[in-house]
């Protein structure tokens, strides 16, 4: 884990201009964003960047050049950045779990999804029938409630938590195309999360929640050419696991 003594005060950022093209953002991790912080904006050198990240010099220099050439591609060729996920520790709180906020009449609020089934998180994005949804107001939970998908599925998982004001997913497995489709819609994904929902999302909330930001839908696996992550994404294809 990279220590990380602060998260962007803005995950996302694209061009200005009216129609983007059908492309995926540049995701930054969050380590990546801590050494361009570090080097660029404060002036250390890499060693001095990776003594405050906790990692070693060649580490530094190599999250470092990976951050650079986000930033080329995010610039030269007009793409949108997405700063999120990454093998990060945030000021010796947790492993990487940050949240994205809003300010709302003076408190900070957000609104967090949980793929559910019978309390636990449910483990096939592109199957999810219920998801548990979670007001949080100023770092604690507020309220919560279950509700059902009414049929939709695959893509439309993606619009459905939008149109409910969703911030944050957690879930267990999931496909590259459904993350695009969550990214889309300024949705983050925190995915590899197994257990009981409300003990997730609490742990989530206090930043030590455990998760895999690059876990992949597995509920194929088995089937003809593999799991989802042979797939575009997780119910994107119409084989039923």
């Amino acid at each position: 884990m990279r220590r990380v003594s602060a998260v962007p005060r803005c995950c996302r950022f694209a061009p200005a201009r009216d129609a983007m093209p059908p492309v995926p953002p540049v995701t930054m991790t969050l380590d990546e964003f801590e050494a361009i912080r570090l080097i660029d904006l404060e002036g250390l050198t890499q060693e001095q960047c990776a003594a405050r990240m906790g990692v070693a010099r060649a580490t530094a220099q190599a999250v470092y050049g990976s951050a650079r050439a986000k930033l080329a591609e995010f610039l030269v060729n007009g793409r949108e950045l997405a700063i999120e996920g990454g093998p990060y520790e945030l000021c010796g709180h947790g492993s990487g779990s940050a949240l994205p906020t809003s300010q709302t009449e003076g408190n900070v609020t957000m609104k967090i999804a949980a793929t559910y089934e019978n309390g636990q998180i449910y483990q096939h994005f592109g199957h999810t029938a219920q998801f548990k949804l979670y007001s949080v107001e100023n770092g604690a939970i507020s309220s919560s409630g279950v509700v059902d998908t009414e049929g939709a599925g695959h893509g439309a998982l993606a619009g459905f938590l939008a149109q409910r004001g969703v911030d944050v997913l957690v879930c267990g497995g999931i496909g590259g195309g459904a993350r695009q489709a969550l990214s889309a819609a300024g949705i983050e994904v925190f995915g590899g999360v197994s257990g009981e929902a409300d003990s997730a999302v609490a742990a989530l909330v206090a930043g030590t929640l455990a998760f895999d930001p690059n876990a992949t839908c597995s509920h194929h696996a088995g089937h003809e050419g593999g799991g989802c992550a042979g797939h575009s994404g997780c119910g994107e294809h119409t084989c039923e696991g």
